[in-house]
């Protein structure tokens, strides 16, 4: 995409909480053009663009040529819409999360062939508070962690993959830290090289995350609340605007922030 063309996108999930929330932000925002919104079932028109079936991603891809696809599904649709996505040579941006090591290595195979941005969050807030987290492990060392993180109650995969992406910016930081514990019962004292992780799902909550630092007799809390999935979709949208022209490779939402222009391994959760 060069000059003042506009970003021809194609949307997957268009049924679904994020792909409506993708579709509502992009015809919204000048110089975004939604060509193709799909869902495995039949879904009425989302802001005025018409959903065909999943099922014909290929041939559409084909006919619509998007410059990126955005993606906010399931593990296995992911995989297989980024195989398509790669084939046609139409850059990916997913926000899904709950990946196993085959779906991160189909990932990965097809951004062989397209630039293709993964992202257990799409939130400029929760990126400040990724890099707060980090210093702020750094200067309290020997302090008890814990992380929990609440979503609505459709949310499938537990914890979240921002959690589990916060998770590791701990351990990265904190060696002594390589036992996660995810709630406690009964007898369960705490051992000094866990970190204890909560999940909880309830009602309509868009999402939040906090950690929780507790020593020398004092504690420090860095939470992070989204008060509308509006917030991810925009950033998905920024992603994608990066995203096309470059190298293929494996891109992160932190190359977006930080103005990266080099591809490669820039991911790291082979499971989020």
């Amino acid at each position: 995409m060069t000059g003042d063309a506009a970003l021809r996108i194609a949307v997957t999930g268009a049924g679904g909480r994020m792909g409506r929330e993708v579709i509502e932000a992009a015809t919204a925002r000048e110089g975004v053009e939604v060509v193709l919104a799909v869902n495995r079932t039949p879904t009425d028109p989302v802001a005025g663009v018409d959903v065909a079936d999943a099922a014909r991603l290929d041939d559409l891809l084909a006919e619509t040529a998007p410059d990126a696809l955005v993606d906010f599904t399931g593990p296995e649709s992911a995989a297989a819409y980024a195989e398509t996505a790669a084939e046609a040579g139409v850059a990916v941006v997913t926000g899904t999360t709950g990946f196993d090591s085959g779906g991160t290595a189909r990932l990965r195979a097809a951004s062989e062939a397209v630039p293709l941005l993964k992202a257990s969050n799409f939130s400029r807030g929760v990126a400040a508070l990724r890099r707060a987290v980090r210093e702020a492990v750094a200067a309290v060392p020997g302090y008890d962690v814990e992380l929990t993180e609440t979503h609505h109650d459709g949310k499938r995969d537990a914890p979240s993959g921002t959690a589990k992406t916060l998770l590791e910016d701990v351990e990265g930081v904190r060696e002594d830290l390589d036992r996660r514990v995810h709630g406690r019962e009964g007898d369960a004292p705490r051992g000094s090289d866990e970190i204890g992780v909560h999940a909880r799902r309830a009602g309509d909550v868009t999402g939040e995350h906090e950690v929780l630092l507790a020593g020398n007799r004092e504690t420090l809390a860095l939470t992070h609340r989204a008060g509308d999935r509006g917030v991810f979709a925009a950033g998905a949208l920024d992603a994608a605007t990066w995203l096309v022209g470059r190298d293929p490779g494996r891109y992160d939402f932190d190359d977006v922030l930080d103005g990266s222009a080099a591809g490669g391994e820039g991911t790291t959760d082979d499971d989020g």
